[in-house]
C-alpha cells in the first residue's frame, strides 16, 4: 500500500506546484516543494487516513495567487492539476496492472515471472483505486479541496467571498458528508467502481478483491 499511496499524494502536490510555476508563481519551487521526495509533502494525519480509510491528503503546496498572471483562470488550472495528475497515475497503474497480470498468467511455472508480476499487480491494483479516490475526492466543491478552489474561481466575487468563509470548517464538513450521510454509498462508491471497471477492464474484480484484503475485508 505504501508505495502507490505515497506516489499518489506526492504527484498530486507536485502537479499543483508545477502548474503554479508555469502560471508565474515560483513559490513551491523556492520552498523546495517541486520534488518527488514524499517526505517534503506528507501530512501525518492525512497519510494515516489514506492508509486506514482509503482517502487522505498531503501538506498543501503553497501558492501565492498574487504571482499568477491571470489569477482566477490560473487558479482553476492549478487546482485541477492535482486531480489530473491522479487520473494520469490511475491510467498508468491500469497499464501496469495489465502487464503484471500478463506476467503472472503467461507461464505459471516461471518463478521469475511470478515473483516479478505479482507485486506489480498488487501495487498497481491499489494504485489504480487510490488515485481514482483522490481525484474524485479532491474534486468535491468544498474549500479547501481542489473542487472548492475551482468553484471560488468561477463564482462571482461576492458569492466567492461568502463561500470562502466556509473554508476553516471545510474539513469538518467533508468528514460529515462522507461518514454522516449516504453520499459515499449513494454516489461516490458507485462512481469509483465504474471508473475502476473502465480502466481495469477484465481485472476490475482483482482490484476490488485486493483493496478489500488490504483494508481487512
Amino acid at each position: 500500500m505504501l508505495v502507490p499511496a505515497l506516489l499518489a499524494v506526492t504527484f498530486h502536490e507536485v502537479a499543483h506546484g508545477y502548474a503554479a510555476e508555469r502560471c508565474g508563481d515560483p513559490t513551491a519551487r523556492l520552498l523546495g516543494r517541486l520534488t518527488i521526495n514524499p517526505l517534503r509533502h506528507l501530512d501525518p494525519i492525512g497519510t494515516l487516513a489514506l492508509l486506514l480509510l482509503g482517502f487522505g491528503w498531503a501538506r498543501a503546496v503553497p501558492i501565492n495567487p498574487g504571482n499568477l498572471r491571470r489569477v482566477r483562470q490560473d487558479m482553476i488550472l492549478v487546482s485541477l492539476a492535482g486531480p489530473g495528475a491522479n487520473l494520469i497515475l490511475a491510467i498508468f497503474c491500469a497499464l501496469c496492472l495489465r502487464w503484471g497480470m500478463a506476467l503472472t498468467g503467461a507461464n505459471p511455472v516461471d518463478s521469475h515471472a511470478l515473483s516479478f508480476g505479482e507485486p506489480i499487480s498488487l501495487m498497481a491494483a491499489f494504485g489504480l483505486y487510490i488515485n481514482i479516490i483522490l481525484a474524485l475526492f479532491n474534486l468535491l466543491p468544498i474549500p479547501p479541496l481542489d473542487g472548492g478552489r475551482v468553484l471560488l474561481s468561477v463564482l462571482p466575487i461576492k458569492l466567492a467571498d461568502k463561500l470562502r468563509r466556509v473554508e476553516p470548517f471545510g474539513l469538518l464538513l467533508i468528514v460529515f458528508l462522507v461518514f454522516g450521510t449516504s453520499l459515499w454509498q449513494a454516489f461516490f462508491a458507485p462512481l469509483v467502481l465504474r471508473i475502476v471497471a473502465l480502466l481495469a477492464g477484465p481485472h476490475a474484480e482483482f482490484v476490488l478483491r485486493t483493496v478489500q484484503q488490504l483494508f481487512g475485508g
